[in-house]
């Protein structure tokens, strides 16, 4: 297997800064993707060592050159850290880390960097195609306010701190970066970086083997000092460091020193995986630019304005304000990011139990709305089950018994009623016309004859949007199967 020149000055790089790789590993250079992988040149067996990895080789805002500054400015976590690669790579050669940035690309391929045009037919409909144009207004901010005003302090290429490349180096960031320690904080690391994500199947963690020990570490800048108001989709940092400090250190281990440890036997030959969390496609695409096919993790989200845009269509606009007013009341919300609040859709199809709550106070009639109104102060005063049960109760299902409960998962059948089924399917229909009049087939159709390396951003792109309508799909079929039997509709 032939070693490209950029593994070889990589290699020097690493046996330079004390980063220890094992034997028993192999990067490879893919020519066609023009990633690097690791596999295994013998079989690895779990509790394996197969790399160390000092803390002052990683790239931080305190190792960098430019840390001065940095911390002046008050910047944080990825923020800060994107400056710190921007700095680093404008000087060149004579950056420590320049062989390793020869390692990584440019940029990394998500949706962030895409054009404009790419994102409108591309991510149309989908989980990302509003966060992504967040994403570039609010990051365009920080670059103005927090990045711009730096630029003249750096004394070198101005160009090098332009908002393209402070993009570039923020993809790069949200792909690629752990969380080390309390007190080097957010960070490149190299070698770490280069192994490949595999949902639920990973073969290596990261561990920090202990705090490093410093009289000035309580000065340490918190992430959240003006760090960057960009959307966080997937809610978890790419395989933080598990944090061992508090374990005793057998003797002969390195305070400042990170370890790759095998937690899954390898095969001679395979690849070597490391996990970014358990994440579904628009998480994975929004943040490391890929998707995985039948990923367990997916969800689909219904916006709680998509909701009150079907129950005003349904009722009166007052009606649909009164019946969502005492679902607050009652301490009930939706998941919220940036200003807006929504209901997840499940990989299995099934519903977020708070949208059956709101659906079911929606189709309450007068009466039992009215008599839930006056039972609000002893309901909010309890925990979410007892105050379903009475919601429940309060809406006259005769074939409730509560002595069967044992938690709120059991009550989402009794939630079902045929109004509330119908309204899911109705839901259904409104989130899935947000892709547009291109049905379902012809984007399935799209992906089997789509290459995923020539025509990578519409591969994964088509990966979201087929698995987002197949959710949908399976939201049709739990409203039919799981609640009173209602028309199945015909999914495009």
């Amino acid at each position: 297997m032939t070693t490209t020149r950029r593994l070889r000055s990589f290699h020097r790089w690493m046996r330079s800064n004390g980063v220890e790789c094992s034997d028993a590993l192999s990067l490879v250079d893919d020519a066609s993707t023009k990633c690097i992988s690791v596999f295994s040149l013998c079989d690895l067996r779990e509790g394996d060592l197969v790399a160390t990895i000092p803390k002052s080789a990683c790239l931080t805002i305190r190792t960098c050159g430019a840390r001065e500054a940095i911390e002046g400015a008050e910047l944080g976590g990825s923020l800060g850290l994107a400056v710190a690669v921007m700095y680093e790579r404008a000087l060149g050669p004579a950056s420590q880390w320049h062989d390793y940035f020869a390692v990584l690309p440019e940029r990394e391929c998500v949706p962030l960097v895409w054009s404009d045009e790419e994102s409108e037919s591309l991510l149309a409909g989908t989980e990302l195609y509003e966060i992504i144009k967040q994403d570039k207004q609010f990051m365009s901010e920080d670059w103005r306010e927090c990045i711009e005003p730096l630029i003249g302090s750096f004394n070198l290429d101005p160009d090098s701190f332009s908002l393209e490349n402070y993009f570039s180096a923020k993809t790069l960031v949200s792909s690629r970066a752990f969380q080390i320690d309390k007190y080097y904080g957010y960070g490149m690391v190299p070698l770490a970086d280069l192994f490949n994500h595999k949902t639920g199947a990973e073969h290596v963690h990261f561990t920090n083997v202990a705090e490093p020990e410093s009289d000035d570490e309580g000065d340490g800048l918190d992430n959240d000092d003006k760090d960057d108001k960009s959307s966080d989709l997937s809610g978890d940092e790419q395989s933080s460091v598990i944090d061992q400090s508090t374990s005793s250190s057998a003797e002969g281990d390195n305070p400042a020193a990170l370890e790759m440890i095998i937690i899954r036997d390898v095969n001679a030959g395979n690849e070597v995986f490391n996990t970014y969390g358990s994440m579904g496609n628009a998480a994975l695409l929004h943040r490391y630019g890929f998707t995985e096919p039948d990923n367990p993790f997916d969800i689909v989200n219904i916006e709680l304005t998509v909701v009150l845009k079907y129950c005003s269509s349904q009722f009166s606009r007052r009606y649909t304000r009164s019946r969502l007013a005492l679902w607050r009341k009652l301490n009930f919300s939706g998941c919220s990011s940036q200003n807006s609040e929504y209901f997840e859709v499940s990989c299995d199809g099934e519903p977020q139990f708070e949208l059956l709550t709101l659906l079911y106070i929606i189709y309450l009639n007068e009466k039992s709305f009215d008599k839930l109104g006056t039972m609000i102060e002893s309901l909010v005063n309890g925990d979410e089950l007892s105050c379903t049960v009475n919601l429940i109760q309060v809406g006259g299902n005769c074939s409730f018994k509560k002595d069967n409960i044992q938690n709120v998962n059991d009550l989402n059948k009794f939630l079902l009623t045929k109004s509330v089924c119908k309204a899911l399917v109705m839901l259904a229909d409104l989130r899935e016309n947000l892709y547009g009049s291109v049905s379902l087939k012809d984007d399935e159709r799209k992906l089997r004859e789509c290459s995923s390396v020539k025509e990578r951003k519409l591969y994964h792109s088509l990966v979201l949007r087929v698995s987002e309508r197949r959710i949908l799909g399976k939201l049709r079929d739990y409203a039919s199967n799981v609640g009173p039997r209602i028309k199945k509709r015909k999914i495009l």
